[in-house]
This record gives C-alpha cells, structure tokens and sequence, in this order.
C-alpha cells in the first residue's frame, strides 16, 4: 500500500496550461485590432454623517429626487458622481516591445467628470483597463500580483478542481483558487481553462482582502474571452471594480469598468508610425467650434435627451442605471458640484482655474510661498495660460519677491505647439531668478512642481546662491514612436552670490589673472529621449507620460558651449547619458534602478565641473547621494549608479506584531566613480578649505542604506550607512556623516 498522497487534479490542468501557453497567449499573434466600448461608473459609497450633510452631497440627493431615481436619493445609497462612454477602435502591434493605438470615435461624459482635454479624460478609454492574465505577473494600480495560472503559482495559491461547465460553445474546467497568505498580492476567485486547448476562457477574480494595499478596499476583475478555436485570447468583455477609501470611518469612492469588444481582426499589419500616437482622438476639442463643440465632445447640449449611446449602446443598462445617468446628466450644472470640481482641479493639478471664460490658471499653488536663510520669506505669483486663451500657444509668467535680499525676480516661458501628431513644440523662455550652483550642473533632475518648491526651502546658501539671468530658445519634435529629439540654444549670465576667483593657472603666474565673478555661457544643447513603450497622453495644451514602463527609458544629452573666461572666450563640451527602469523582481518586490555617465573633456571653470547632488537635510532624496555634503566631490568624468528596493510585504509580512501595521521593507545603495583631470584641480581662494576641489580617488564612493515604507500609509524612514571615504575631513564646520537617518514622504498603494 503507497503512502503517497494522490496528486491535485488541478496540478495536471495546470501544467498543461503552461505547456499550451505560447500558442494561447496574445503575443502569438503579431497584431490585433477591434472595436471597443467603455463605461466607467463612479460613486460614493458609504457616506459619514458629516460628509452627508455638505451642501455639494444633498443638492445631489435632491436632484436624484427630482428624476425620480429613488435609489440615488436614499440617504444610505451610494451617491452617483459621474459616468462616461468611450467608443473606440484599439489596434495593438506586439512586440517587443508592444504598441497600442487608441482611436476614440465617441465620448460622452455625465455628472462631476474631469475636464474635457485633461489626461484623466484622456484614460476614459480600454487603453488603460487592459488585463493580460498570461504573465507570470499582473500589474494593475502600480503593485504587481501574481496570475494565478502563472509558471510559479503553486507557490502562492491554493487550487480545487470544483467542476466542468460551458463558457459559450467550450467545455471548461472550473478551478477554484485561494492565496496561501492573506498579506500577498494575490486573488481569490474562479478561472476556466477549456479541456480543448488548455486555454483560459474566463476569469472571475477578488484581491485577496487582507493584502497589503493602501486605500484600496475592494479590488475585482472578471473578464471574459475570445474562444480559442478563434486563435490567442483576446479579451471579449472585462469589468473592474475597484473601491478607495482613505480611512475605516471615511467615505468609499468605488470606481466601475465594464469594457465590451468586438469585431476582432488578428495579424493585420500596419506601419510601425501608425502606432506613434498612442491615443487619437477624433472628438473635437471643446472651443473649436462653438456650435457643435458640446455635442461632439460628448457633453449633452441643454434640453438633449439623447446621445449617441442611447441608441448604439452593446450592452444594456438597468432601470437605475438609466435613472442615473439622468441625475448626472444635470449634476455639472449645479453650483456646489461646480466648486468641488474646481477644488479637486486644484488638488490634482497644483492650479486653480480663475475667471468667467477660464483664460489662466494661478499656480503651481505649492510654489507660492517659501522660507529660507537667503531669501528670507519667498513670495511667488505665476500663471498659465489654457485652451480657452489659445490651443496652440501656452504663456507661463512669474514674479517673485525675497524678503531679506530684497530682490525681485520673474520670468516668463512662451510655447507653441507647432504640430500634435508628433509633437512639435517650440519654445522661448527668460528667466532673472536666484538659483542654487549645487542644482545648476544635475541635467537630469525631474523637473517637478513638488522638487522645485522643496528647494526653495531652508538650507538656500549652502547650495551655493547664484544671481542667473537665462535667456533659452527651445525645438522638441518627436521622431518616431517613443524617440524625442530636443535642441536647445541658451544664454546664460550668471552672478555667484558667492567668492569664486581662483589661483592663478600656473605657478607664479599673474595673480590679476582670476575667474571673473561674472559667468558668461551660450550653449548648444541636443538631447535625445527614448522610451520604446511609453504612453504619451495630450492635455490639452500639454501631455504626460501615463502607465507603467516595461523598458529602459535612455537619455543622451550633448551640450557644446563657449565661456568668457581669463579675458578670452574658451570653448568646452560636456557629455550625460542616462538610463533608467523599474523591473519586477517577482515575490521580492520591485526593483528601480538609474545609471547616469558623465564627462567633460575640456578645461573649464570649476563652476561648469560636475558636483554630485548632495543632501543636508533630514530628509530623503531619492535622486541625491543622501550621505553627501554639498561639493564633497567634484568630477569632469564620473559614472553613478543607484538603486531602490521595494519589497513590499514578503519580509515583514511574515512577522506577528508587525504584520497587521502594513510596513514594508526598502533597501538602497548608492555608487559613485569618478575623478578630476589636472587640468581642471585649481582651487578656489576666499572661502577656507571648503572648496579646495576635492575628487574621488581610486575607490568608488559607496553608501547603502536599508528602511521601512508604509509608516501611517505615507511615512518612509530610511537608515543609510557611508561604506567608504569614512574620514573625510571637516569642511565649513562640517563633519561628513558616516551614518544618517532620512525620512521621506510618498504616496504608494
């Protein structure tokens, strides 16, 4: 008698399924393209006392009253917020890397919606709810869950043969399946794999409840596909329910996608610059034609009662559907919703839309105020101009006014959209604004409303401060999909707030003969971006790359310029190169890296050299070297490298007492490699041993760090340690740390 226990029936479905897999899943095919509808559905479930009794929540219960949609008026329903329809023809090239191309046909939006034009109207479409359950790995709100018929999900899930059935004209297996551990991202639900070809058929799935995601209450997605006698699965019908809540007590947002497609073709080929756009949208624009822009963006004009939905809809609404959309229909109108839009506007974008006609937007709000020890109390007004002003050109003015320097500061940047298809902006800006020399020279820092204003603060002069007045004329074209190519010629003047003469060149030579304390610079800048499957969205008279990147994003920048310098002009070239990516590392989490290459062949000021960016503040930076003080090192060749580890639960997770706090396990490391060329080693005068052009020797700099995310949901403490160049001596006063304790905060789910 064997001692053996039998083998789960599902275990052999399940092999097969792998062994099936290269003839089932989409990447077979080498492109697909069909018709698509989408319907998202948004509302406020579970609404507190307090939040019921705002002006913006009864005037809708009122409305949901008055068109009789009685389950939208009841106190403890959900409140309907908005509803949009997006008629679409999608065409997806396989790759790698894959391209999708979006063309929306039909839009219609109902109630407390986004703007028409801006990039959350832009996501309405199938392009953003697309699941393929066939990876090993799904990435849905940024977090990576495991499919459940992926090569390793013994190791996650649990699976019961429960049954056989049809799913349309194919007999399936029903398997029922459970995750090990509650705390993993991973789902509970049914899949059906058909007997014929071992292909999955239908999937109906729920994140499990206890996984460690932030806000999210309630995650479920069921979708349906095509028949495999059909070729690869595509899938035929989708539904996406997710549900947001900030707190225990707090009201829930829950979010509904139903995508139905149709009219599928396989392996039609089209060009490889048919997919250069990744959404085009034959909606017109509202405010290009004042008569029919309404109907045609999708907004009902006063007194419709029908669109074209109504009547060309592929799946059918229910009585409270129908009652809803007519509550919605008239929500926009009414003046608390109006406020709150604005107000959410406000929130997302950093810009409040002001004015009857809506021609500017103030802003960025967060950089309207700053405090730090150089300009005192900072003060900063700006706007930018919107569609309603001009569609193709964008006007951003600013003035700025410090306090203790007492110093007025403004500029202005102009740009022209040129052409849309492939994005051809041309673009002319002047600037008389007090910048920091430590952030003059990191070509490759994001260039952010929240990074901008946090440099603003506290420590400015040891940045170093420098008066600059920027004169910059700009092209920006895209060349081909995921390519873009940037020529920039600028003018620099640049007054450091700072001593800056420096020895004489060579010894006993003119000591008259110093760097002038003025920088005089006219540059040529080419910069070539490319980002093979990135998605590029309009908005209005601006876009944003949306979605995750599953390849390296490659930046090359060239820069030739000439310099006033010892009374002459001397000519000098700088070479970056940057490369970045974010690769799943499977039940380890998420791995972010970034290679940067720098080097200057030419003899130059020390205020052109590279200073790797520094950190003296309590807080973490994750595009500094944290242990760093400013001008540490400075280099005219240099390779970095740093590295950011987040691995979610998989550690913490599996430790009593701490697992019910959600924390979650990061690790950093930071390289450095580089050095100064002889040339290049004068040493300034005036300001004690600070700036005596230290350089790497033959070591690389290195400093890791380990620490825990998710601290109240938004708190990252970071514990990082300096491997080597522990001795370095004090400069100004100040001691290079071998030790630090950083704290950052983010927004993760």
């Amino acid at each position: 008698m064997s001692s053996r226990q039998p083998e789960n029936p599902a275990f052999r479905i399940l092999r097969e399924v792998q062994k099936h897999k290269p003839e089932n899943e989409r990447t077979a095919l080498t492109s697909a393209e069909f018709d698509s509808y989408n319907r998202i559905e948004v509302s406020l479930a579970d609404i507190p006392k307090a939040l019921a009794n705002r002006k913006v929540v009864k005037d809708m219960r009122a409305l949901a009253a008055r068109h009789g949609a009685a389950a939208a008026s009841d106190p403890d329903a959900p409140l309907p917020l908005f509803a949009s329809e997006v008629g679409s023809k999608v065409y997806v090239k396989y790759g790698p890397p894959m391209h999708r191309r979006e063309d929306i046909l039909h839009k219609q939006m109902r109630g407390a919606g986004p703007r028409e034009g801006s990039v959350l109207s832009q996501m309405l479409g199938s392009n953003f709810q697309n699941f393929d359950f066939y990876p090993n790995w799904q990435n849905i709100l940024g977090k990576d869950f495991i499919s459940p018929i992926s090569a390793g999900g013994r190791l996650t899930y649990d699976y019961t043969l429960q049954d056989s059935l049809l799913v349309g004209q194919d007999m399936c297996y029903k398997i029922a399946v459970a995750p090990k551990r509650d705390h993993d991202l991973a789902f509970t639900g049914t899949i059906w794999i058909t007997k014929e070809k071992y292909a999955l058929r239908r999937i109906d799935v729920i994140a499990s409840e206890h996984a460690n995601l932030n806000f999210v209450s309630d995650l479920r997605i069921l979708q349906e596909l095509t028949p495999p006698d059909q070729g690869p699965g595509l899938a035929a019908r989708t539904r996406l329910v997710v549900a947001v809540r900030p707190g225990d007590k707090q009201a829930a947002m829950r979010v509904r996608f139903t995508t139905v497609n149709s009219g599928f073709q396989r392996n039609t080929q089209h060009p490889g610059s048919f997919y250069d756009q990744p959404i085009v949208s034959t909606v017109m624009e509202p405010g290009t034609d004042s008569e029919t822009s309404g109907l045609i963006s999708g907004v009902l004009p006063s007194g419709a009662t029908e669109g074209y939905f109504d009547k060309n809809r592929p799946d059918t609404l229910s009585l409270s559907e129908r009652q809803t959309f007519a509550v919605l229909d008239s929500a926009r109108e009414l003046p608390a919703v109006r406020s709150t839009l604005d107000w959410i506007d406000l929130f997302i974008n950093g810009y409040r839309r002001v004015g009857e006609r809506g021609l500017i937007e103030l802003g960025p709000i967060i950089n309207t105020f700053a405090y730090n020890n150089f300009e005192g109390a900072r003060f900063r007004v700006g706007f930018r101009t919107t569609p309603a002003f001009s569609r193709n050109w964008v006007l951003q003015p600013y003035v700025a006014y410090g306090t203790m320097d007492g110093r007025l500061k403004y500029g202005l940047r102009a740009n022209y959209i040129a052409e849309r298809r492939h994005w051809t902006v041309i673009g002319g800006e002047y600037r008389h604004d007090i910048e920091q020399y430590a952030l003059l020279d990191n070509d490759f820092l994001p260039e952010n409303n929240l990074f901008v204003a946090a440099s603003r603060w506290g420590r400015f002069r040891e940045g170093l401060p420098i008066m600059r007045d920027l004169s910059l004329l700009s092209l920006q074209r895209d060349l081909f999909h995921g390519f873009t190519q940037s020529v920039i010629l600028r003018y620099q003047n640049s007054v450091p707030q700072f001593m800056v003469r420096t020895q004489p060149r060579t010894p006993g030579g003119d000591p008259t003969e110093l760097t002038p304390d003025k920088l005089h610079q006219t540059e040529i800048v080419l910069e070539s971006r490319y980002a093979p499957d990135e998605n590029l969205v309009q908005a209005e008279n601006r876009r944003r790359a949306i979605g995750l990147k599953h390849w390296p994003v490659f930046t090359f920048r060239y820069t030739f310029g000439t310099i006033d310098w010892f009374r002459g002009n001397n000519t000098y070239n700088k070479y970056n190169l940057l490369v970045t990516h974010s690769l799943s590392a499977g039940h380890f989490g998420r791995l972010s890296y970034r290679v940067e290459g720098s080097y200057i062949p030419s003899e130059v000021s020390y205020l052109l050299l590279k200073a790797p960016l520094g950190n003296q503040t309590p807080f973490f930076n994750i595009n500094s070297f944290n242990l760093l003080n400013y001008f540490e090192f400075v280099t005219d060749r240099s390779v970095s490298l740093r590295l950011d580890h987040h691995f979610e639960g998989i550690i913490l997770n599996a430790i009593p007492g701490i697992r019910r706090f959600n924390w979650r396990l990061v690790a950093t490391a930071n390289f450095l490699y580089g050095g100064l060329t002889d040339a290049n080693k004068l040493s300034p005068v005036g300001r004690g041993n600070q700036f005596l052009l230290p350089s790497l020797g033959k070591a690389p700099y290195i400093e890791a760090g380990y620490g825990i995310e998710n601290i109240f949901r938004f708190v990252r403490v970071d514990f990082i340690h300096r491997v080597t160049y522990r001795n370095e001596p004090p400069r100004n006063g100040i001691t290079p740390p071998n030790f630090g304790i950083k704290v950052g905060a983010q927004f993760r789910l």
